[in-house]
């Protein structure tokens, strides 16, 4: 069956020279139910928007404005007056929420996010991510941020160790030019906070979780991204560095989050119930829009100019270099600039969209044989086409790490056997048993684990009798199993083992529900850093669920749905052959710890790998 199109389609970037060529081509091919233009700026997506329309005139368009990055209310799209990426650090209250949505619990940042309001309120079939996302996380610039905030810790370690005549304690009275205490404790505070919320992993990670829950909601089918390699395909040696230094630290930690979220994106397409995932990564610069004589503009750096305006074309003028001396980079912020403009800079250039405009010579260097050359955006979007209707076109890196990835061995499973064989004796010989430290995971696999084991040890098969293990636990009421497997683990004889779980952190909740069997430590994975906690009944029983051996009657009842659930698979084994060997089937009639709560991850958590 061919591609029958009627699908929405959400474009993020799509104001830009990729994002306008995708949706072109959409219009063009894909017969689409309606296409959602997402771009920083309303101006940007009307664009898009109108490009199409004049071609197009039978395709339903929506131009939305909004930064994907940040909260849904400082968006364009949420009806109020938007927040420019500029302002973003500028008041505490915002420092203090984006702080607040890169490293608090998602589920407070998820109603909150722009990025999540779009996916909700369009529902897409397919999203064409063609934001450039390492720039606009990794150019934020936590480099410049963490050497202001160093400055300004030395600054405030000199007003407070050493004071200087004249600086006024508590008033900020300052009669030698110096900053007061108060003022620096506040300058201090507010650069250590840009710089916690400028750090680009922690951001890029939340992106990633948020994107990935919100397609999983509405059901999308398909992420595409078109992603970047940081330097147009080019090495550390890369000339290009937007005037910095080379090689630019900042261009290469562009790198290393384009690369990052092609590995989060990885984990993505081998998550089951997710969207299918796939990415382009241009290996060249991308060029052009178009060509014209005309104003330009300073950028955000503004090395040459105010940011926003117009590059001035000023009249020059000599002025004598001694051997030392002081040399002013740029004028005065107050006065007179010294030199007279004659206008507006004008050139002929290139627009090549994201990186900026280029000269004639500029446009030559960069796209010369064997610099960085350059790929059209429209020969991306005619691949992005056929990715979306389901050809193989070759270039989707997700793909070929799949392919290079090195997989599972026969050899590792035979030794599989060996190792746990060896571990077993050793368990026979110290009489110490080898359950779980509870480092691997969450509290949860400790907690299944040792859970397992006292089930296995206290119906543990009898030589001699048919009854195995499972059958013994199906044959106990709910209330029987959690009373024996309790006076089992309270007995003298099993000292060491209860000392043993308690001491890796995994309190024992006993059957009554209201005796709590613990060590020095207990484990609660979202509260690491307390020493204390205060609790009601419904965190108890988060907490027993999530993380301590729960022998209270409704856990047991758990297990025995769960034996029960085993035993009924392993019965059709016989009937249907190979095919029954799935990750529902059990085959073993004793508690084999490790590979029970391993069907239990495969089937209850449905937490396994699916490639």
């Amino acid at each position: 069956m061919g591609y029958e199109g009627n699908e929405t389609f959400l474009l993020l970037g799509g104001g830009g020279m990729i994002g306008q060529q995708i949706a072109y081509e959409i219009a063009r091919e894909l017969n689409p139910k309606r296409i959602i233009v997402c771009a920083l700026t309303q101006d940007e997506a009307n664009s898009t928007v109108k490009k199409v329309k004049r071609d197009f005139k039978g395709i339903k368009l929506r131009a939305v404005a909004g930064n994907v990055f940040v909260r849904h209310e400082w968006s364009p799209s949420s009806g109020g007056k938007p927040v420019s990426p500029g302002d973003l650090t500028k008041t505490e209250e915002r420092r203090e929420a984006l702080f607040d949505d890169t490293f608090g619990k998602i589920e407070d940042a998820y109603p909150h996010s722009e990025l999540v309001w779009l996916i909700e309120e369009y529902a897409p079939d397919v999203i064409i991510d063609s934001i450039n996302t390492a720039t606009a996380i990794s150019y934020q610039d936590v480099y410049s941020a963490s050497k202001l905030a160093k400055k300004k810790l030395g600054s405030l370690k000199a007003a407070l160790c050493e004071r200087p005549s004249g600086v006024s304690e508590s008033t900020g009275d300052d009669t030698n030019g110096h900053a007061s205490q108060a003022e620096l404790v506040e300058s201090s505070l507010r650069v250590f906070e840009e710089v916690l919320s400028l750090q680009s992993v922690p951001q890029l990670v939340r992106h990633v979780l948020l994107i990935n829950r919100a397609m999983r909601e509405v059901g999308t089918r398909l992420y595409l991204k078109v992603g970047t390699t940081g330097t147009g395909g080019m090495g550390l040696n890369i000339p290009y560095t937007h005037s910095e230094d080379s090689p630019s630290a900042q261009l290469m930690e562009k790198t290393a989050v384009a690369f990052a979220q092609t590995g989060l994106l990885y984990l993505m397409a081998r998550t089951l119930g997710g969207p299918a995932v796939k990415e382009f990564k241009p290996a060249a610069m991308v060029g052009y829009a178009d060509i014209g004589y005309r104003q330009i503009k300073v950028k955000d750096t503004g090395k040459i100019g105010r940011p926003g305006s117009n590059v001035k074309l000023y009249s020059s003028r000599s002025e004598p270099l001694g051997g030392t001396g002081k040399l002013r980079l740029r004028p005065p912020r107050k006065g007179r600039i010294g030199y007279r403009t004659k206008g507006d800079l004008q050139l002929a250039v290139v627009n090549t969209g994201e990186n900026g405009v280029f000269t004639k010579g500029e446009f030559q260097a960069i796209t010369n044989m064997h610099q960085m050359e350059f790929i059209t955006p429209e020969e991306i979007a005619g691949q992005a086409v056929l990715e979306i209707i389901g050809s193989n076109t070759g270039y989707d890196v997700i793909a070929a790490i799949d392919g290079a990835s090195m997989n599972p061995t026969y050899r590792a499973g035979h030794l599989r056997h060996f190792a746990i064989e060896e571990l077993g004796k050793l368990e026979e010989e110290k009489h110490i048993p080898s359950v779980a430290l509870g480092e691997l995971g969450p509290p949860e696999l400790g907690k299944l684990l040792w859970e397992a084991y006292l089930l296995h040890k206290v119906y543990e098969k009898e030589k001699g009798t048919k009854q195995n293990e499972l059958d013994k636990v199906l044959a106990k009421s709910k209330d029987d199993l959690a009373h024996e497997v309790f006076a089992y683990l309270k007995s003298d004889e099993r000292d060491q083992l209860r000392n043993t779980i308690v001491s890796v952190g995994l309190p024992i909740l006993g059957s009554d529900g209201k005796s709590l069997i613990r060590g020095p430590y207990i484990r609660i994975h979202e509260r690491k850093n307390d020493d204390t906690v205060p609790y009601e009944q419904k965190e108890v029983d988060e907490w027993a669920d999530r993380g301590w051996v729960d022998l209270r009657p409704e856990n047991m009842e758990r297990w025995r749905q769960r034996f029960l659930k085993m035993k009924q698979a392993a019965e059709r084994i016989r009937e249907r052959g190979s095919a029954a060997f799935t990750r529902e089937g059990y085959l073993s009639d004793e508690i084999k710890i490790g590979v029970v709560v391993g069907w239990i991850f495969n089937n209850e958590l449905k937490q396994y790998r699916i490639k």
